[in-house]
């Protein structure tokens, strides 16, 4: 088909893809969100409107649009609209603070926001210098279609691999956000020129817009032609009817998504015999986890380890490898994964440094702080630039990489290295655990100190006692946990990540 054969072009746009799709195949469904159906030859028609809109606003090839809680069908068109008229895009997260999302807009330049009422009255006041819209429903008319009421063509852009595609924020907690700069041909990489998707293929999507790993997935359907169906909020329980409805072959989920579709009463009932592909992204999943997947969901399984910045990434078909669900799997095709020790000297396979990667698709820097950015990068001694991880690992016998944790989470006590990720590994095995996360303490005669935060079971109770008692009998000396607390959850990033500064900053306010 059209889509398998361009993708296999040096360079192209996922724009213009949806454009091919929509002459060759124009009644395919290319969106479902809710009760919400789109053609592809509809979904063009929205981008060219936005695309337009875009130029008539004033917009160049190079200025910066940013998104903000925008319902997901005007999202995506949107989106591809700005790319269609050159522009880059800052999805912004709907969770984040007046202060944090000020920054960022600040932080990436935008020179038009177009957001929705709930957005609008988290930003109010709104900053005297931007530019922005507030997309509403009209006289039956859906909230792109008011707000580009005229629909001519757009001017023709020429876009260029290097050119901005996204400013992705990383955080909103720090002072100064790291907007990440992803080009056009990281995104094609990414999205495109990757394995082979059927477009008859069903994509179920239920993380947030904004994240980089679901804007690749989403790309990734659209751009090989496959109907892309998008759960505006997460919930377990609509995730299965969806999948069933809509006979989903495809899903992305973090780990503690899958952990809680797993755990609804109705999962074994529910027939999932359509899906031929499960991926797992933004945080590693625990092995006993894919294992479940794989005993008990229908199609392949594939995890996927990598970051926003791009580099190292690697591929784990766990469906083929359920001996290696500990690792994260071999690198992926075209990417050079390599291992750190103090100094930036590499290390030899089997010893544990800071990964570091080289891939297609790396970003292009953090928009404006070229101090970040270099803070981020590696060049090798022949000069190939490499981004820096900021994860522990090493390499097995077999050349699949095991990650140890994150730098930043290692635990110095009593000047030994603990990794909270082994502490967490046999806190996994005790019963009643649902999920823990270890964290280290400031400790006057240690150094640091490790603490667990446990989350239970359900229908199992835990004490906090004898489940430490539990965990340091089969824990080394120097691995002892200080204490365990036991609490209803972990927090979280909006894409499933533990936030671990979080419980950290819980340990210094209690004590």
């Amino acid at each position: 088909m059209l889509a398998r054969e361009q993708r296999q072009r040096e360079f192209g746009t996922v724009a213009g893809l949806v454009a091919a799709h929509a002459a060759e195949r124009p009644d395919a469904t290319a969106m479902v969100a809710g009760p919400r159906r789109l053609s592809y030859a509809a979904l063009d028609r929205l981008v060219d409107r936005a695309a337009s809109g875009f130029q008539r606003r004033g917009l160049e090839p190079g200025d910066v649009v940013a998104l903000l809680g925008v319902p997901a069908i005007e999202h995506l068109a949107l989106h591809l609209g700005a790319l269609r008229a050159g522009l880059a895009v800052a999805p912004l997260a709907d969770w984040l603070t007046r202060d944090a999302l000020v920054r960022m807009l600040d932080d990436a330049g935008a020179k038009l926001l177009l957001t929705d009422a709930a957005g609008a009255g988290r930003l109010a006041p709104m900053p005297s210098t931007l530019e922005y819209d507030v997309l509403t429903e009209s006289g039956g008319r859906e909230p792109l279609e008011v707000w580009s009421a005229i629909s001519d063509a757009p001017a023709p852009v020429s876009i260029a691999p290097d050119q901005a595609f996204n400013i992705i924020y990383t955080s909103g907690t720090t002072e100064t956000p790291r907007g990440i700069v992803v080009s056009h041909a990281m995104r094609w990489h990414q999205s495109v020129r990757r394995e082979p998707l059927g477009d008859d293929a069903v994509l179920l999507i239920s993380t947030p817009l904004y994240a980089s790993a679901t804007i690749i997935n989403a790309f990734m359907g659209l751009a090989f032609g496959a109907a892309v169906v998008v759960l505006e909020r997460f919930d377990p329980a609509r995730f299965l009817a969806v999948a069933e409805r809509e006979r989903a072959t495809q899903a992305m989920l973090a780990p503690v998504q899958y952990r809680r579709v797993l755990g609804r009463p109705e999962f074994d009932d529910a027939d999932l015999s359509s899906f031929r592909l499960k991926t797992c992204t933004s945080a590693p999943c625990p092995p006993a986890l894919a294992g479940e997947i794989l005993r008990r969901w229908p199609g392949a399984f594939i995890q996927y380890y990598g970051l926003s910045e791009g580099g190292p990434s690697c591929v784990l078909r766990a469906h083929e490898r359920p001996d290696k669900l500990h690792t994260v799997g071999l690198p992926a095709p075209n990417c050079d994964i390599r291992i750190l020790g103090e100094g930036g000297t590499e290390l030899a396979a089997g010893a544990v440094g800071e990964v570091v990667g080289r891939s297609p698709w790396m970003m292009s820097a953090y928009h404006g702080q070229p101090e970040k950015t270099a803070q981020a990068e590696w060049f090798d001694p022949g000069g190939a630039r490499f981004i820096r991880s900021g994860d522990l690992g090493y390499f097995d016998p077999d050349g699949f990489l095991v990650l140890v944790d994150r730098a930043k989470d290692l635990i110095i006590t009593g000047g030994l290295n603990v990794y909270p990720s082994d502490l967490e590994a046999v806190l996994s095995q005790h019963g009643g655990v649902e999920e823990a996360a270890v964290v280290g303490q400031q400790s006057d005669q240690f150094g640091e100190r490790p603490v667990a935060f446990v989350t239970p079971r359900s229908g199992h109770l835990l004490d906090d006692r004898a489940l430490l008692t539990w965990a340091n009998s089969r824990l080394g000396k120097a691995q002892r946990l200080s204490s365990v607390r036991i609490v209803a959850q972990l927090p979280r990033s909006p894409v499933g990540k533990v936030l671990k500064r979080e419980l950290r900053a819980q340990l210094v306010q209690s004590a």
